[in-house]
Parts: structure tokens; sequence; C-alpha cells
């Protein structure tokens, strides 16, 4: 029997809208305002602490494109979170960029959909590639490493509050939520199927010629139901992903439908992608 273990946590709303140097889309019309990049900087890599469950699961969503010629750099950062203990990373592959000369082949309409709820949510004006989300509530430009950092050590500075666990045996899997203090509207649970890793040789458009390698490609991402603060017990159904070679899944409870991350899980399938 393999389980993994969900932290819910609370945390504070907030929002800030950082710099310039990214990809831009009206929340309007979804247009282009203009493009640029920023170089990484280097950083030490978040500390591990010692026991799995010793780091609290901090969710970071990376809105990406394979058309968007400032997210690479990105692209890359998010790989090196994948391998963090304590870091749930998911590139979320957003279709707005499609029609500028290379069609994404990851690309979903849901993730144009949450990254636009989001940013009604935390008061923005645009939606933007690449864009990184922090536990729901903190918004960075997704190239900006020492930010990212930041955010994500201080995402993790929250205090526990629920412990979800996650049961996966031969009869099945389920999540497994106890009784506790529930948002008034409901805290969403969101399953997300990803990708390990996908690299893939860019033909045309503004990264024609480059091999981009994106990891924890967000293939599905559906709602499994609502936490109102009362036990509950999901089934979850994974032997499809399983079957497709999927890398991973996660489990996210978060406030509403794209509010603050009361807590997240992770558990790998081991699979390799399709």
């Amino acid at each position: 029997m393999k389980r993994t273990y969900l932290w819910l946590v609370a945390g504070a709303l907030a929002a800030s809208v950082a710099g310039v140097g990214w990809h831009a889309a009206t929340l309007q019309a979804g247009a282009p305002q203009g493009a640029g990049g920023t170089e990484i900087q280097v950083l030490p890599p978040i500390p591990a602490q010692a026991g799995s469950d010793a780091v609290r699961p901090v969710v970071v969503e990376l809105f990406t494109s394979q058309g968007c010629s400032s997210c690479p750099p990105a692209d890359r950062l998010l790989g090196e979170l994948a391998g963090q203990p304590g870091v749930i990373a998911l590139a979320h592959h957003v279709d707005y960029w499609d029609y500028i000369g290379w069609k994404d082949p990851f690309a979903r309409p849901d993730a144009t959909v949450r990254q636009r709820l989001y940013s009604q949510n935390l008061g923005l004006r645009f939606v933007y590639t690449p864009q990184i989300v922090i536990d729901g509530w903190m918004d960075v430009v997704g190239s900006r490493r020492t930010e990212v950092v930041q955010g994500v050590n201080t995402a993790r500075s929250a205090a526990e509050h629920l412990v979800i666990e996650i049961d996966s045996s031969s009869t099945g899997t389920r999540v497994i939520i106890p009784a506790g203090d529930a948002p008034a509207e409901g805290a969403t649970v969101w399953l997300a199927i990803f990708d390990d890793e996908q690299r893939t040789q860019i033909e045309r458009g503004e990264n024609s010629g480059l091999e981009l390698i994106d990891s924890h490609v967000v293939r599905e991402f559906v709602s499994l139901g609502t936490w109102e603060g009362a036990a509950m017990e999901l089934p979850v159904d994974l032997a499809s992903a399983i079957d497709q070679g999927r890398g991973g899944c996660a489990i996210i409870v978060q406030e509403g439908r794209a509010g603050r991350i009361l807590g997240a899980a992770m558990m790998k399938l081991g699979g390799a992608p399709s």
C-alpha cells in the first residue's frame, strides 16, 4: 500500500504585479502587448529538509507556451523546482499564443481559463506568459528566479492546518479528507495529471530551431468534488493515466476554484510520456 500525505495550510490573500519583460495579453481580447526576456539569476537551490513529511508542499503553477520566446527560461526554472522536495511544480500550457506560428501540442483551453480566473482574483489587468502563481495567492514573473524562490519560501512558512491522506492500494486510490474548517464557499479538490518531461523540436514561430524541454506538463486538470468541512473520501481513477504512461498526479485543495491553495500532495505514477 502506498500512502502520500496532503497538508492543508492557512494563507493570506495577496497579489503583486511585477516588472516587465514578458508576453502579456488583455483579459478582454487576449491579444499580445509585447515581448521580451529576462535572464535567470543564479541562486542556491531551495534547501531540502529531512523526511518528506517535514516539508510542507507548495504548489508552483507556471503558465507558459511553446510559442512564447520569453518562456524557455521559466520552463527551465520549473524543471529545477520539480526536483525540489516539498515543491509541486505544474506547467499549464495556454493556447492563446498558438496563432503566432507554432501550435503548442500541450496547450489546453482550460489552462487559459484557469489563468484568467487567477488574474481576476489577484486583481491583475492582464494575463501574461511566463507567469507563476504560488499557492494560489502570489503572482510572480516566471523567469525571475530570485522572486520565485523567495515566494516558495514565504509560502512554505505558512502554518500547517489539516492533514489529508491519499491512499493507494490494489483496490484503487482514494483521497481521505478529515473534518476541518473550510472556506465559506467551500474548497475545490483538483486532480492534475502530468508528464514528467516532454522534449519538442520547434519548427516555426518565435522559438523556431530550439528543442524545448518541458517538465511536469499538465495533461488533465479536473475537479473531484468540493470539500465543505465535513470528513469525506473521494475515489481517484488513475487507470487511464497509468495506461497512457503519465508521470504523476497531484491533488490540490483550493479555496473556491482559483483562490488560495489550502494544501496539495503529489504521487508519482512512473510512466513514460506519450
